[in-house]
């Protein structure tokens, strides 16, 4: 899996994601202690709306700065997005009022809603092959879950030495070291061949997306891993700490159970991808979420906990992580950012619902209830994604474009009645799938 990061581009790129996520984590920490140090015994209902704030801007704002940003080259985007990330973060200590945290974690989120989709879209057209792309994903997830473990510990030893305050520092140096790295390489920017307007570049993204069966399969899937991932993210220190009486230690050990499958799962994928479709896998994937969160209705002990929440990471990871490659094949090059983007925003809604389902469910009715409603949206989100997602669906898409006008860009290099086939889906004038002649 390493072996890619003997490509120069990628493996800077890499190290841009792991301190730019490593800045995030310690951010997540002191906006904590920040939210306290403002609204006392509030705290808390200041984070929900500031999480609420960050899931609203990635669903409202990354299809939108994906149309704006269409026409700038990816690299000066991506340097100038971090810079701005940067900026925000240093601002954030010197905030006195909580409206003002609002305002901030807005333009933080915005700025990253318009970030990380163009970042992913970038990392296929400089590994071409699936191969090599299939373990920069499997890196990537494992990335992301080992920021979740190591973000709190650097962030509690560096309090150990400076205030709260300083930490929203470290974050910008984590966004300034990854636009550097950004900065260091030369990234593809791939153009459409014609100007589009505002309209069509906005929609563009969700209109490819909705318009292909297997992403609308991923939508489910989405779906199934946002109510499993919300269960554990929501209601873990409930159970620990609620119904089992145990300390923070705990708690952090569960969580440490769920990313630990995770890593585990990302690390088997590349191999497991080379021999299984990536239907199969993401469905089995979300088979097991939806098992393990329906079994988390009579949860025992914290033993048993731990087990399930080792093998909700497992799924977890399976799930989703292979999800790159369904939208790497199902757009041209030029098309991605906006692809990516659709994905960004309708996978962050998806978790705004989940996440306000576990914990209105969990206080209300408890955590019986809770996992069994998250429970059946998982299964739900399963078998909508059995039925539109078929099990026979090529790669590509074969068709014929017999009845296009002569000036359009499919036909500029083809005689007329042309066949071919490419796995884009929908372009400016029709759709084709499923018709395949």
């Amino acid at each position: 899996m390493l072996s890619i990061l003997k490509n120069r581009t990628y493996r800077y790129l890499f190290f841009a994601q792991i301190v730019a996520l490593v800045g995030t984590g310690i951010a997540t920490v002191a906006l904590g202690l920040l939210a306290f140090n403002l609204a006392g015994a509030n705290a808390g209902a200041v984070l929900g709306t500031a999480l609420a704030i960050k899931m609203c801007a990635y669903v409202c704002i990354a299809p939108v700065a994906s149309a704006m940003t269409e026409r700038f080259p990816r690299r000066a985007m991506l340097v100038v997005l971090d810079v701005v990330r940067a900026a925000i973060a240093i601002l954030l200590p010197f905030v006195t009022e909580i409206w003002q945290v609002y305002v901030l974690i807005f333009l933080l989120q915005s700025a990253s809603a318009a970030f990380t989709p163009t970042f992913q879209a970038t990392i296929p057209d400089i590994l071409p092959d699936e191969k090599d792309y299939t373990r920069a994903l499997s890196l990537s997830r494992l990335a992301y879950d080992l920021e979740s473990l190591v973000s709190p510990i650097l962030a509690a030893a560096m309090l150990a030495f400076i205030s709260f305050h300083s930490l929203f520092a470290a974050t910008a140096i984590g966004f300034a070291i990854s636009s550097m790295l950004v900065l260091s390489v030369v990234l593809p920017s791939p153009k459409p061949a014609q100007k589009r307007g505002i309209y069509d570049r906005t929609t563009r993204g969700i209109r490819i997306y909705l318009a292909t069966p297997r992403l609308r399969g991923l939508l489910a899937i989405n779906l199934a891993v946002a109510a499993a991932g919300a269960l554990v993210i929501v209601n873990t220190v409930v159970y620990v700490q609620g119904a089992y009486a145990l300390d923070n230690q705990a708690t952090a050990l569960a969580l440490a159970a769920f990313g630990g499958g995770s890593m585990l799962a990302a690390l088997a994928l590349p191999r497991l991808l080379e021999t299984l479709a990536d239907r199969t896998v993401m469905l089995a994937g979300a088979l097991v979420l939806a098992a393990g969160t329906f079994m988390a209705t009579t949860l025992p002990g914290y033993g048993w906990l731990l087990v399930l929440w080792f093998v909700l990471g497992l799924g977890y990871s399976t799930a989703q992580t292979p999800s790159g490659r369904l939208l790497r094949r199902s757009a041209h090059a030029e098309d991605r950012p906006s692809l990516f983007a659709a994905q960004f925003a309708l996978s962050h809604l998806c978790w705004l619902g989940a996440y306000s389902l576990a914990g209105w469910a969990g206080a209300v009715f408890g955590l019986p209830v809770a996992a069994g409603l998250l429970a059946a949206l998982a299964s739900i989100a399963l078998a909508t994604a059995l039925v539109v997602w078929p099990a026979s669906e090529p790669q590509i898409v074969e068709h014929r474009h017999d009845n296009l006008p002569p000036d359009h860009p499919h036909l500029a290099d083809a005689t007329p009645g042309y066949r071919h086939a490419h796995a884009y889906v929908i372009d400016d004038l029709h759709a084709v799938w499923p018709r395949q002649g």
